[in-house]
């Protein structure tokens, strides 16, 4: 038996057909899924690798503004030290023309001051120095590894998107598929197929029975719970995992989209 499927049979169809079209859906997504895994950790890894290219590159800017910083603190420094080169001549010079010891006394003590303060820009210089020594260092060993990660990233872009190119075709017939049979599932129950499917761990929101078990997750269904799905008149749902439920002979008939 074939089912077109179709807006119009909407309303009109059969807890049997919603099961078929369920199942056929179910059938379609694991096929989608199947090519997903294919392409395996490679977008995680795309992603990662792109996050950590974008730290390196702000680490990097980080740094090198870091590094302008401490530049303009040693010019700074510089420019006090002139400063106190100059105050100390002034104050040596006039020290030549004190009138009493006490004159000369506040004088010394002014170009002891200033000397103080040149050992002090001095010392931050080295310090500051030091410090962009060590920022252009880890610049260097970022920039490296930024260098490694772009590799990566480009090479494992190209793995990506020759596995997408592979199967592109192929997905698009699977979305044209899907699109096709939920247009005939009415919303609330494509709903309810979706949330159990978005909860299963391996994507299946509508199993068969298996061994007279639970496909989705092996428990074992009582003989007249499985008439029950035989028959097809309800929607049954496994009340173990919460799967929808249809008999194994359901797969043998061709449903046409």
């Amino acid at each position: 038996m074939n089912t077109q499927y179709s807006k119009s049979e909407e309303k009109d169809i059969s807890i049997e057909e919603k099961l078929r079209a369920l199942f056929e859906l179910q059938t379609v997504y694991s096929e989608a899924d199947k090519i997903k895994i294919l392409r395996g950790e490679l977008p995680l890894e795309v992603q990662d690798l792109e996050d950590d290219i974008a730290g390196l590159k702000t680490r990097i800017t980080n740094l090198e503004d870091e590094i302008k910083n401490l530049e303009t603190s040693i010019n700074n420094k510089k420019i006090a030290i002139k400063e106190s080169q100059s105050s100390i001549a002034k104050y040596t010079e006039q020290q030549n023309n004190v009138r009493n010891n006490r004159e000369y006394d506040s004088l010394s003590k002014e170009i002891e001051f200033q000397n103080l303060e040149i050992q002090l820009s001095e010392k931050r210089i080295k310090e500051f120095t030091a410090e962009m020594e060590e920022k252009k260092e880890l610049i260097g060993t970022s920039t490296t590894d930024l260098s490694e990660r772009e590799g990566d990233l480009e090479s494992k872009k190209n793995e990506l998107d020759e596995i997408i190119s592979e199967t592109k075709i192929e997905e698009e017939k699977m979305k044209a598929k899907s699109e096709k049979i939920e247009i005939f599932i009415e919303p609330r129950l494509l709903s309810a197929f979706k949330r159990i499917r978005k909860n299963a761990r391996n994507g299946l929101a509508v199993v068969t029975i298996q061994r007279d078990a639970c496909g989705g997750c092996f428990n074992k269904i009582p003989p007249q719970r499985q008439l029950d799905i035989a028959s097809r008149k309800k929607i049954i749902v496994c009340e173990y995992c919460g799967r929808i439920l249809v008999d194994d002979n359901i797969s043998e008939i061709n449903v046409e989209i």
